[in-house]
């Protein structure tokens, strides 16, 4: 195998660890937000609702209890998402940025 296929090869690596991060932040973001809204709104029991509700706590509770521990509690508000998104998006930002180095 040639240096120019080695390069093509590392080259699709970062390509595709790219766009995995994105994609990674994106679904990330979606499932935040879908937590986001089923903690607003009462639906009437279902196994199925409840099935998906507990499985949107069981993803992003861990994640968010991260900035609720850091960040002031401001009554009935709970800002963590917003926060735990930016820093989310951030985080994405400078791992794409640096993969992009090695391209």
């Amino acid at each position: 195998m040639g240096a120019m296929a080695k390069l093509t090869l590392l080259g699709d690596a970062i390509d595709s660890a790219n766009s995995f991060v994105s994609a990674f932040a994106l679904v990330y973001t979606l499932i935040i937000f879908a937590h986001i809204l089923s903690s607003w709104v009462r639906m009437p029991y279902s196994p199925w609702l409840n099935r998906i509700q507990r499985f949107l706590y069981d993803v992003t509770e861990p994640y968010l209890r991260l900035f609720r521990r850091i960040l002031p509690s401001m009554g009935p508000l709970d800002l963590s998402p917003f926060v735990g998104t930016i820093v989310l998006w951030i985080l994405a930002g400078a791992l794409m940025r640096i993969l992009d180095q090695f391209h």
